[in-house]
């Protein structure tokens, strides 16, 4: 879907990953802010999505805290309540997933605006972040918030957007890219 509105979530989204829905813990892109406030996807997905117009929530998966935060536009409350949250749930694993990828060698390239974000999430000792807005999947080696390598506390980032749209090509490598393509679609599964 284009702009995010509750018809295109009917017809484009229900038809191929409604299946999905009620095990789904999504995080906005950007493509759902064309609608105002995003208002189709919280629809769509409703309590899953987290409290109401927010897009940023937190849950267990066995002995794993997951977050899910919003990467679109200025958002000085998330930062407050991520640095909250992760005070309050110190966790051996953790997996923080957005939109925005923070590190990309695709077109959009890597995007600085979840730097606060990503910077409490290593300083808490977060294991891995998942991101998309590239058309590519991509993985990191274990990086700090700067991108530099960090084989003791670094996490390891994936870009995962090869679920739909049109690939995108490999632009720049970015430095402690380990592994890019962008020939197929696909989906990312993790076992934690």
């Amino acid at each position: 879907y284009l702009l995010g509105t509750p018809e295109e979530f009917a017809n484009c989204y229900e038809p191929s990953w409604g299946r999905h829905r009620k095990r789904t813990r999504p995080s906005p892109g950007n493509n759902d802010y064309e609608t105002p406030d995003a208002a189709g996807y919280f629809a769509y997905f409703g309590a899953l999505a987290g409290p109401p117009g927010l897009g940023y929530y937190a849950y267990d998966v066995g002995a794993w805290r997951m977050i899910s935060l919003n990467s679109n536009g200025s958002r000085p409350d998330q930062v407050l309540w991520l640095a909250s949250e992760l005070a309050a749930n110190p966790r051996t694993c953790t997996l923080a997933y957005w939109h925005h990828a923070r590190f990309s060698s695709g077109p959009h390239g890597s995007d600085p605006r979840m730097d606060e974000a990503i910077r409490l999430l290593y300083n808490a000792g977060v294991d891995v972040v998942l991101v998309g807005h590239d058309h590519i999947y991509e993985r990191f080696a274990r990086q700090g918030p700067d991108g530099q390598p960090d084989d003791e506390r670094g996490f390891r980032q994936f870009v995962a957007g090869t679920g739909g749209s049109g690939l995108y090509p490999l632009v720049t490598v970015a430095p402690n890219s380990e592994f890019r393509y962008n020939q197929g679609y696909g989906v990312l599964k993790f076992q934690l």
